[in-house]
């Protein structure tokens, strides 16, 4: 059967499946799906965990093995495989085997990217839907993440006033994961307090001294050597760059779309209006990226955005710090 993520917490209070599929490209919301599924798993006994990364290093057999070598035991365990491409590839014909027929003793969790239409036709996810739960996540319309932002803050014990909530969208649209540690921030400083403007500007000027928002800023603007600096420093504080990754290609896109609006004569400022920027340094940033690269860098410099992504989730030997250099290096050159 297919979920929806707000359906899930009554869906597991019914009762656990023998396994669950959560997608999407939403890292946090998916994130927070699967620790649903974990807690209610552990809860009912299943506290052994092993994990699979299904990239092309990955033996399939293994996974096969693991699940044929579970059924000998009576503990109960989970089996977590990621499925980073959204495709099983080599491992199609080992999970159509053990969907046929879940052992009773294994708690399956499937965590991918978004599925495509032609994966969703193949015999394994058929079995899936029968015997089991996918729950594909989605993206927070522009719209709906005010409103997502202020239900968040709830959660937290805190109300945002209209202007607080107003820069907060502003400067965190598309990028759920900095939304929520901003929230948190917020929320150590005035835990049960209404949160305005000045409260928001003050909690970032003390998070730190330097923000993944000011190092997107710096790459957009091609400032090497203080981009370089702040990598280092990020880097030393063990901040995850998955959310300023969100914020890159975000805005590395929106360059992109200007570019192509501006070779058109379209009005930069009508543009950007049209776009929802309306911060100043951000608007200025982005305008001066779209005259500075072309559309040949733009698109070297997304890819690496997604070599990155993929270091920081593991899947990779290098770092995304390393990766992040060769992207300052990318966005310094002048077209």
């Amino acid at each position: 059967m297919k979920t929806q993520a707000h359906q899930l917490p009554q869906l597991l209070q019914k009762g656990l499946s023998p396994v669950y599929l959560v997608s999407g490209d939403e890292p946090l919301l998916v994130q927070e799906c699967c620790d649903q599924i974990r807690k209610t798993a552990r809860e009912a006994g299943y506290q052994d965990r092993v994990t699979f990364h299904a990239d092309q290093q990955l033996d399939w057999n293994r996974v096969g093995e693991e699940f044929g070598a579970l059924s000998l035991f009576a503990e109960k365990r989970r089996i977590e495989i990621h499925l980073p491409s959204g495709k099983l590839g080599d491992g199609r014909a080992i999970l159509e085997s053990v969907l046929k027929n879940p052992p009773d003793d294994i708690v399956l969790l499937l965590i991918s990217a978004r599925l495509d239409a032609a994966e969703t036709r193949r015999k394994w996810y058929k079995e899936l839907q029968d015997k089991g739960v996918h729950v594909p996540v989605w993206p927070i319309d522009t719209d709906k993440f005010p409103g997502w932002l202020q239900q968040r803050a709830r959660n937290h014990g805190l109300s945002l006033t209209r202007g607080a909530l107003d820069i907060l969208a502003e400067r965190l649209e598309g990028n759920l994961l900095a939304a929520s540690q901003e929230l948190d921030r917020l929320a150590l400083l005035d835990s049960g307090a209404t949160i305005d403007e000045d409260a928001v500007e003050q909690a970032v000027q003390d998070s730190s001294r330097f923000n993944g928002f000011e190092l997107v800023t710096e790459l957009l603007a091609g400032r090497a050597a203080h981009a370089r600096k702040i990598v280092g420093v990020l880097q030393q504080e063990g901040e995850n760059p998955l959310g300023l990754l969100a914020v890159l290609t975000r805005d590395l896109n929106l360059t992109m779309e200007l570019n192509i609006a501006a070779a058109q004569r379209e009005n930069t400022a009508g543009f950007l209006k049209k776009r929802g920027v309306f911060q100043p340094q951000r608007a200025k940033a982005v305008e001066q990226a779209a005259r500075r690269l072309n559309r040949h860098q733009l698109n070297s410099a997304l890819e690496l955005c997604s070599t990155t992504d993929r270091a920081a989730k593991g899947f990779d030997t290098l770092s995304p710090w390393h990766y992040l250099h060769d992207l300052i290096t990318l966005l310094a050159r002048r077209a």
